[in-house]
């Protein structure tokens, strides 16, 4: 029973419990362990929510490998339901989009800027998601969607399917963008020919592909930058 008392933070002394240290002392002074410990509430075989949210940072070596670890993963961690889980993510989604920056409207010219706005938004997910932005004749963002999920083939990302949104929006150009979860950000052979045959479908549809961007770990790789969206002579 006193092991069932000491798991639940409310039973602690009230200088020592995160929640409070938050409200008195602002949340930039917890660590990291304390604030999943908030998140989490509670803990389970005797161990404290910060207990708790300590093994979470071990297993998974710090936030960034949480916010990539999927549902069932995070359960794997003594503590860990299907309910807390889903908090965690949800926390770690809405840290997510705070870092995002507007992108609608924006006018979009150099491969930094969009690295800078996707970076944020893909560096933890670990399937290779492929995005298309679509850019008026200002090169202003009209919007963006995913295209695809998993390894980029011709059969997951085909112009028809791709370009679909852009022929219906009356896009002039656009931007591809995807991820490589390993974090280099090489294009492969596959990402090579598959932005050719974009290319030429762009061209023949009279949209033209202003570059292809991929993001991995702290930096990006430019198809346009790199000469690679040269059409031929």
């Amino acid at each position: 029973m006193a092991a069932e008392k000491k798991m639940h933070l409310k039973n602690w002394p009230e200088a020592e419990r995160p929640r409070e240290r938050l409200l008195k002392h602002g949340a930039d002074t917890l660590t990291d362990a304390q604030l999943l410990g908030i998140i989490l509430r509670t803990g389970a075989g005797g161990k404290t929510a910060i207990d708790v949210g300590r093994e979470l940072l071990d297993m998974f070596g710090g936030l960034a490998g949480i916010a990539g670890a999927g549902i069932a993963e995070l359960r794997k961690v003594p503590g860990i339901g299907p309910a807390k889980a889903a908090e965690i993510k949800a926390a770690m989604e809405l840290g997510r989009r705070h870092q995002r920056p507007t992108l609608a409207g924006a006018s979009l010219c150099a491969s930094q800027e969009v690295a800078e706005y996707f970076h944020p938004r893909l560096r933890d997910i670990k399937k290779e998601e492929f995005r298309c932005v679509l850019l008026d004749t200002k090169n202003r963002v009209i919007r963006e969607e995913t295209v695809s999920t998993g390894s980029l083939t011709a059969s997951l990302v085909h112009p028809r399917e791709t370009f679909k949104t852009a022929v219906r929006e009356s896009a002039a150009a656009v931007i591809f963008v995807h991820n490589h979860p390993s974090g280099d950000t090489k294009p492969s052979q596959e990402d090579i020919l598959l932005t050719r045959r974009l290319v030429q479908a762009g061209d023949l549809l009279g949209i033209k592909v202003l570059d292809h961007v991929i993001v991995g770990d702290g930096g990006h790789f430019s198809f346009r930058d790199s000469g690679l969206l040269a059409r031929p002579a």
